[in-house]
Parts: structure tokens; C-alpha cells; sequence
């Protein structure tokens, strides 16, 4: 199974970024995560890809849609505001999973980033848990 996991903006910085919020583990270190989640009679391929530009990260979303693959999204800034990569999530709705991931909880943090107007469209939403969550969302996907 393939799962297509996008990063927004900022996270091809971690390791460096804030790490008393987001740890000092890297981008680079999400793939073997999400693979480890796999079952030995179903594999799992992680795809894993970080941007700062919305254009680019709703393009993803539209490859998805046209490949009907599972996908794990930290939107990271985008998750306040972005209507566009909401619309475009949304198109995954009954063609594949998708779960929104956040390193950190946005609940605990800044009221800013308590809405997410991406969640409504997610087939759900894991936070709070670091890295661990690209780990426990491919477990979810691999289940259905």
C-alpha cells in the first residue's frame, strides 16, 4: 500500500524549529515510521513530501484524488485558513482516506490554532502525539 504523506509549510525545518514544540527528530525521520506500521503480508510504501507553497501542496491532494491514495496530512500553517486545500481535500471524501496529523496539539496551543478548516473533511485527526502520529494515522489506514 502506498500512502502519500504532505507537509506543509515550515516542517521541512524540523529538528531545528521550535524544538521544545516540535521535537528534534526530522522530516527524514517519518518514512520509516509510517513503513513500520505496515503489516509483513501488506506493506506499506511512504511517499513523504514537505512544501511551503499552497499551489503545490493542493496539486498533491489533486494526484491523490486521481490515483485514489490514502493520505496523511500535517497542513501545518494552512490548516487555519487554507479554503483551497480544504476544497481539494475534500474531493478525496469516498475515494480515500485522509488524516490530518499535527506534531504538536493545537488545542494546547495559541487560540489562533485551535480551528482547523480542514478536520470537517478528514476521515480523522490525530495530535499531540510528535512523530508518533504519521505512525498511529498509517496503522488507522491500514486497518480500513
Amino acid at each position: 500500500m502506498r500512502i502519500l504523506v504532505l507537509n506543509g509549510p515550515n516542517l521541512g525545518r524540523l529538528g531545528t524549529r521550535e524544538p521544545e514544540v516540535y521535537g528534534t527528530a526530522t522530516i527524514d525521520d517519518i518514512a520509516p515510521l509510517v513503513e513500520a506500521s505496515g503489516r509483513t503480508d501488506a506493506p506499506i510504501e511512504a511517499d513523504v513530501r514537505q512544501t511551503d507553497d499552497e499551489a503545490e501542496l493542493v496539486g498533491w491532494i489533486h494526484e491523490a484524488v486521481d490515483a485514489r491514495t490514502p493520505v496523511i496530512l500535517n497542513p501545518a500553517a494552512f490548516t487555519h485558513y487554507s479554503y483551497a486545500l480544504r476544497d481539494a481535500c475534500a474531493q478525496l471524501q469516498g475515494v480515500a482516506p485522509l488524516v490530518e496529523v499535527h506534531i504538536s496539539n493545537p488545542h494546547a496551543r495559541e487560540a489562533f490554532r485551535h480551528t482547523s478548516v480542514i478536520s470537517g473533511v478528514a476521515t480523522g485527526v490525530i495530535a499531540g502525539f510528535g512523530l508518533d502520529g504519521y505512525r498511529l494515522a498509517a496503522a488507522a489506514i491500514a486497518a480500513r
